[in-house]
């Protein structure tokens, strides 16, 4: 297997520095983004720098999971969801048991707007996405949006679909999904929380 090196520049020092570091020597600026959390609270004009130097990178190498991962958070925080989603999807591809990537992915689908006024194609592709990141690592936060997806789309709707929201709310409880985390979500989707969920 040919081993390909990818130059990157820190996008807090303009260093030039390796995929293999984890932070830039010089600034101790993080070089790969791998959660959502390490976006959350950066700038937005610091995330974009973080963005312009992995769409640089990628240019060398389009199918770098590490890559593709962190310029889909960071297209996911600036809230450039058409390019967020094939980003996650590139990554999937590469890294298939990171139920975190399906979890964003499946955020991204709804562009900052309520499951409600979304295709049912869509609410059926966010909660595959979401079966499929329950199946790696059954999280209460992956359950409380495949229940607020399943309640916004389905149940306002006065639609069928089995296993309800209920389900699947009493399955986030039981392991745990916090308030804060409950937050962030809604946050993250850009939308109101609805009243008692």
């Amino acid at each position: 297997m040919e081993h390909k090196v990818i130059r990157l520049e820190c996008p807090g020092c303009g260093a030039a520095v390796s995929l293999d570091q984890r932070e830039c020597e010089y600034c101790q600026q993080p070089l790969v983004i791998s959660t959502f959390r390490s976006v959350g609270d950066m700038a937005l004009p610091e995330v974009n720098k973080y963005a312009g130097a992995y769409r640089t990178a990628l240019a060398e190498d389009p199918g770098n999971m590490l890559l593709n991962k962190s310029i889909a958070f960071c297209y996911l925080k600036l809230k450039l969801y058409d390019k967020a989603q094939p980003a996650f999807d590139r990554a999937i591809e590469e890294n298939f048991d990171d139920g975190d990537l399906y979890f964003y992915a499946a955020v991204c689908l709804f562009k900052g707007k309520r499951p409600f006024l979304a295709p049912r194609r869509t609410v059926d592709q966010a909660i595959a996405y979401l079966e499929s990141a329950l199946m790696i690592e059954p999280k209460g936060i992956y359950h409380y949006l495949s229940a607020y997806l399943k309640y916004d789309f389905y149940g306002l709707k006065h639609l069928r679909i089995e296993p309800g929201y209920g389900r699947d709310l009493q399955s986030a409880r039981s392991l745990g999904v916090t308030e804060s985390d409950i937050r962030q979500l809604f946050a993250l989707l850009g939308v109101q929380r609805p009243v008692g969920f």
